[in-house]
């Protein structure tokens, strides 16, 4: 069976340095990438989530990375953290890739409620990558 890396992806900053490690990961393991870009469906407007012109320049992009992929874009309701580790578990992922904020001395503190119940929550190992600085959402 191939082996399986899930990124959970957003167009950002913190979603491109996830995305460039977990096609990084990809090819050390020879793995097959789940590109992760979902919605919880409440708002009318989601700029997390990947579309048109946007959609087809990721595709093409992850298609010249010669690295074998899917992109899945899931909108049942139910948080990132959640559709990361159905993702993770359906998949049976060796590793899951997040991309982090960079906070400020009291934000590192405590880490961004998603990010801690992804790490909780998934049964494979966590790859948590620090977005550029100043790299905002």
């Amino acid at each position: 069976m191939t082996a399986v890396v899930v990124v959970g992806y957003v167009p950002n900053p913190r979603g491109e340095a996830a995305l460039e490690h977990a096609l990084a990961e990809c090819r050390r393991r020879d793995a097959r990438l789940v590109v992760l870009n979902s919605s919880r469906g409440d708002a009318l407007v989601d700029e997390d989530v990947v579309r048109g012109a946007e959609l087809e320049r990721l595709e093409q992009r992850l298609g010249e990375s010669g690295v074998p992929f899917e992109v899945r874009q899931p909108v049942r309701g139910r948080d990132v953290a959640e559709e990361l580790a159905a993702a993770a578990d359906d998949t049976s992922a060796e590793l899951v890739v997040i991309g982090l904020r960079r906070r400020s001395a009291v934000g590192k503190l405590l880490m961004g409620s998603a990010a801690q119940r992804i790490l909780l929550d998934v049964d494979c190992p966590v790859l948590a990558v620090k977005g550029p600085p100043g790299g905002g959402s």
